[in-house]
């Protein structure tokens, strides 16, 4: 079944099927969610190397959602950024990768309400991907012990804003050029839109997620294998900047 998104006009943007496998862990997730909480506890601790290797990747996903839902209703957790601090000095056991936007007002550890050590932040204009990311995914996750990458775009996403406009600025003119094939693909889906309509620009930033998370998959035997014998999980999501949630596509 196609996702489908109702844009201005009623005009209707079609997305491509959400995966089986992407589809069966955010039903997980959302599984682990109920109870994620009851088990563990709401701490602020560092995760440890066993709490690590203990954790599922829905339950980090059930993880990053319930701090997402704690930054929007403005309930963070209590830290102790010193103790965090010296707790992480020595080693670092982080549970996810979080692939996103360089954007100043998309910063992972806060939207979802982590803290030092729980995540490994990979950041570019677009949340493109390029070799030198993939190989910062593969340690975070082969050598590292993360559970999960979660490529996260965001709305009213300037990188997008630009690609669809065929903006062109020295070297960010080679970054944009990784986004077209998500324009194309949503100018297939949605001829009648113009590439200012919010619609159309927000279509986009989906797509370009949904195709980095492919690109991920194609590009790296590391982490395909990995992503295929479940020891790490692959989501992607959209962090939403007026209201603040992240909506995990698929979900």
């Amino acid at each position: 079944m196609e996702t489908r998104y109702a844009g201005p006009m009623h005009s209707t943007i079609s997305f491509p099927p959400v995966p089986a496998a992407l589809r069966r862990l955010l039903l997980l997730a959302c599984s682990a969610a109920l109870t994620l909480g009851t088990a563990q506890g709401a701490t602020a601790t560092p995760p440890t190397q066993a709490a690590q290797a203990a954790i599922s990747p829905a339950e980090v996903v059930a993880r990053l959602a319930e701090g997402n839902a704690r930054f929007v209703a403005g309930n963070p957790l209590p830290r102790d950024w010193v103790a965090e601090r010296a707790k992480t000095a020595a080693a670092q056991y982080p549970l996810a990768a979080v692939l996103s936007c360089i954007d100043s007002r998309v910063s992972s550890e806060v939207i979802f309400d982590q803290g030092f050590g729980e995540l490994f932040n990979a950041r570019v204009a677009g949340n493109v991907l390029d070799d030198d990311l993939l190989g910062s995914l593969e340690f975070a996750c082969k050598v590292a012990g993360a559970r999960l990458i979660a490529v996260v775009g965001h709305s009213h996403c300037g990188a997008i804003k630009g690609a669809c406009n065929g903006a062109e600025l020295g070297h960010l003119t080679g970054l944009l050029a990784k986004i077209q094939p998500a324009v194309a693909q949503a100018r297939q889906h949605s001829p009648t839109l113009k590439a200012t309509d919010s619609a159309f620009v927000e279509s986009v930033a989906e797509l370009n997620v949904r195709q980095t998370m492919a690109q991920i998959r194609e590009r790296s035997p590391v982490l395909r294998e990995l992503i295929d014998a479940g020891q790490v999980g692959l989501v992607g999501g959209i962090y939403d900047l007026d209201s603040g949630k992240v909506t995990f596509l698929g979900n």
